[in-house]
């Protein structure tokens, strides 16, 4: 139980908070009122909440209560009935209240304990625990309160007396009073007990029905649900085994077209006409062209490079497809036989190396064209094989032929293009240039002549200057002659 009420009076001052049960008695006691229901007022004056003196027959009563819990929990059957925790932290609460309104100190460990959020718990051995810990905490603070009380009493021999008498007194009544708080607790106990066997029983009847009903119900829906997912599955594994059966189908037919050479030759252009069509324009390539002089062989393509002033450098690319050749080495890799693997690898190499042989010796020729070729290999998986078998190094330092799968063909054509554009640039830069230069020999015939311009302004300038000086003097001197004659002729 928290400190929750806030104290103040009509002077505004402010107070420790208190408990609920302690700020009702003071507004029963009219020396309060309520402000709100978390707040009292202290009416003026307001004095200091009165002091209650304990003596030896209170300590000694908390004392046994004390000691009469503890007994209870250590011999309960059991202490996890709720109503018999809720009885002994209702002793123990009264207790520390009294200690409170007597003002003895008490530590913030030895606080009231709020029961009711435990209730309806199944954890109520907390409480319990909790209780006992807190009993064994104040239980020396009360013995400790007697012995200051016997020490202030010391003085008086018949008050010794007389608090013997009290305390033999006090010791009766209270045993009395402990045996029939036993009594209680004991009864209390025994009838929870029972209660809570009975109820325990019902709810675990109750909870095995349960059970039984939903495992029934879930184990059906699940079987209903298994066997409708199997026969989903098998009606699309039906399906698909059709779908596989006209894949295998159409599979049969490709490998009848692709038995045939001359089929694979004309698939493999096709390939590699289309990604020459998506990367390069249609005048940076061309098609079926004889690249040698006095030769009858016409390469399928030819990539246009720029040479020495106008004349164009062709580089060769034709593709070859050996299909067999390279299925038998498939084929061999799953028998696992060593002498099988080496000789499919050996015929592999050989055929391509007999296809760059033949592409170096009918379409290279410098300077018509590059001095490297490009063989292109129309599927991926063989142009992988070619390069775990080393065939790329080996074939472009002897035969100078470069192999390009389809992906590889695409990045070096993307090279080319980005060259392609780059020597556009520095065709225009070089022009730029010509005409910069062109602008300066103009420019300097222009000065040239605004300078002989200049002179011939000049000189008609002074000519001017000189004319119409000599004229001006003239007219002057004959002006004053004739002003000089004039008066002679009328005399």
């Amino acid at each position: 139980m928290n400190k929750i009420i806030k104290v103040t009076d009509e002077n505004g001052h402010t107070y420790s908070s208190t408990y609920v049960k302690r700020a009702k008695g003071l507004v029963k006691n009219n020396r309060a009122y309520w402000v709100d229901d978390k707040s009292i007022c202290l009416k003026m004056p307001h004095k200091k909440m009165e002091v209650k003196k304990m003596n030896i027959n209170d300590i000694d009563r908390m004392i046994a209560l004390i000691q009469a819990n503890n007994w209870a929990i250590k011999n309960s059957n059991n202490p996890n009935v709720y109503a018999s925790a809720s009885i002994l932290a209702e002793t123990y609460n009264e207790i520390v209240q009294e200690l409170e309104d007597a003002e003895v100190h008490l530590p913030k460990s030895l606080s009231q304990i709020e029961y009711s959020i435990y209730e309806n718990s199944a954890n109520v051995q907390e409480l319990i625990q909790m209780i006992y810990n807190k009993d064994c905490l104040i239980h020396p603070i009360l013995k400790l309160e007697r012995e200051k009380i016997l020490s202030q009493n010391c003085n008086s021999n018949e008050t010794k007396k007389e608090n013997l008498k009290d305390v033999n007194l006090s010791v009766k009544e209270n045993t009395n009073k402990i045996e029939l708080y036993l009594n209680s607790i004991r009864t209390t106990l025994i009838d929870s007990m029972d209660k809570l066997q009975t109820e325990n029983n019902k709810k675990i009847d109750e909870m095995r029905r349960t059970v039984d009903e939903k495992l029934d119900t879930t184990l059906n829906n699940r079987l209903n649900q298994s066997f409708k997912l199997v026969q989903d599955n098998l009606s699309k594994v039906e399906q698909g085994l059709g779908e596989m059966k006209d894949l295998a189908n159409g599979v049969g037919d490709l490998k009848k077209v692709l038995s045939n050479v001359k089929t694979r030759g004309i698939w493999g252009e096709m390939q590699l006409s289309q990604i020459l069509s998506q990367i390069l324009t249609k005048d940076q390539y061309v098609e079926n062209i004889i690249t040698r002089p006095k030769s009858k062989d016409p390469v399928e393509f030819v990539i246009k490079l720029p040479g020495d002033g106008k004349q164009i450098v062709y580089l060769p690319i034709d593709s070859k497809f050996p299909l067999d050749t390279y299925t038998n080495l498939i084929n061999a890799y799953e028998t696992n036989d060593k002498a099988v693997i080496d000789k499919a690898i050996t015929d592999l190499k050989q055929r391509m190396k007999s296809f760059a042989k033949d592409i170096r010796d009918k379409y290279l020729e410098i300077p018509y064209t590059t001095d490297f070729g490009i063989m292109f290999l129309p599927i991926e998986g063989l142009y992988a094989e070619a390069a775990k078998l080393g065939l790329i190094e080996e074939l472009q330092n002897t035969y100078r032929i470069i192999i390009a799968g389809p992906t590889t063909m695409a990045a070096l054509l993307n090279s080319l293009q980005v060259g392609f554009r780059t020597l556009a640039i520095e065709q225009r830069t070089s022009e730029v240039w010509n005409i910069l230069a062109a602008v300066k020999t103009e420019f300097g015939t222009f000065e040239t002549v605004l300078k002989k311009a200049q002179k011939k302004i000049g000189e008609a300038n002074d000519e001017i200057e000189h004319l119409v000086g000599t004229r001006t003097r003239q007219i002057y001197s004959r002006t004053k002659s004739s002003n000089t004659a004039s008066p002679k002729k009328d005399s």
